[in-house]
């Protein structure tokens, strides 16, 4: 049977999911999305990728046209629907159609879609031996032009930067802000291991507030770790002892290399195999 999509309150097979091409969120990228996992047919942290949702769509002035129970039944019989357990699922919210100029006044109906698949972002291989990362000169957009706290439609940013991580022969890149500090990598958030002590970079280094993110820092907290949310250089990433990213899609994923340097000894530390092995009991659960 051909996968279900979910289009503002009705289901149609993938094949025939459509939406209007003068719709503002293909023509400029106008819209926010979330990308969740299941795990036993759950979504982990629904209702907080709802709030990132809802906040993403405040900040941009986009109604969102549901309740937010409404949306999350959506979400769930999406998931049901097409018996998925473990996988993936993407939420979006357009502008809706307008004209070919970029005035929101001048759009209608809000879509509202939400698509559930499986997905493997990495090679199994990875997440045992370690990614290898290059910094990328594309860096993050100024939180003065374009707050990175909104999860907009519009990734053109991170896909420079992942296409700059391709051109290098690694899948994912390294993003510094604008004051040249560690931000987060393309799809994924970054933390660092130094002396016990496990480090991330702060909000307001201009980074996306990952869900995976604050289930690590929650996780670390618990287990006994120090947690650091402090400004990052890349000389912190290269002298650390271990390093690894979170993200829905990704989960956590170990990084072994940046810049053609090793982290640590280049193999994947203690730290980032034991949370790795308590999020999956956490998820799990």
């Amino acid at each position: 049977m051909s996968l279900q999509i979910y289009i503002s309150g009705k289901f149609y097979p993938k094949e025939d999911a459509k939406i209007s091409v003068y719709d503002h969120g293909l023509l400029y990228g106008d819209g926010v999305f979330e990308g969740m996992r299941s795990y036993n047919g759950k979504v982990f942290r629904l209702e907080q990728h709802l709030d990132r949702l809802w906040s993403s769509a405040r900040a941009i002035l986009l109604e969102i046209p549901m309740t937010r129970p409404a949306l999350a039944k959506a979400v769930n019989d999406t998931l049901a629907l097409n018996k998925i357990n473990d996988g993936y699922i993407r939420l979006v919210v357009t502008r809706g159609a307008g004209s070919l100029g970029i005035d929101p006044n001048k759009t209608s109906h809000p879509q509202v879609i939400v698509i559930a698949d499986s997905i493997s972002l990495y090679p199994e291989e990875f997440y045992q031996n370690g990614l290898e990362i290059i910094t990328a000169s594309t860096i993050r957009n100024h939180p003065a032009a374009l707050s990175p706290r909104i999860k907009s439609l519009n990734y053109l940013n991170n896909i420079l930067a992942k296409l700059e991580g391709l051109q290098a022969g690694c899948v994912e890149a390294l993003m510094l802000n604008h004051k040249g500090e560690v931000a987060e990598c393309t799809g994924d958030n970054i933390f660092l291991v130094k002396d016990s002590t496990v480090q991330t970079p702060p909000l307001d280094a201009g980074i996306l507030e990952g869900i995976t993110r604050d289930a690590i820092i929650e996780l670390a907290k618990k287990a006994g770790y120090n947690v650091s949310e402090n400004a990052l250089t890349r000389h912190d990433v290269y002298v650390a002892d271990e390093c690894f990213l979170t993200g829905s899609a990704a989960e956590v994923i170990p990084v072994v290399k940046v810049d053609k340097r090793p982290i640590g000894d280049g193999a994947v530390g203690p730290v980032t195999r034991d949370l790795l092995e308590r999020f999956k009991k956490l998820v799990r659960g």
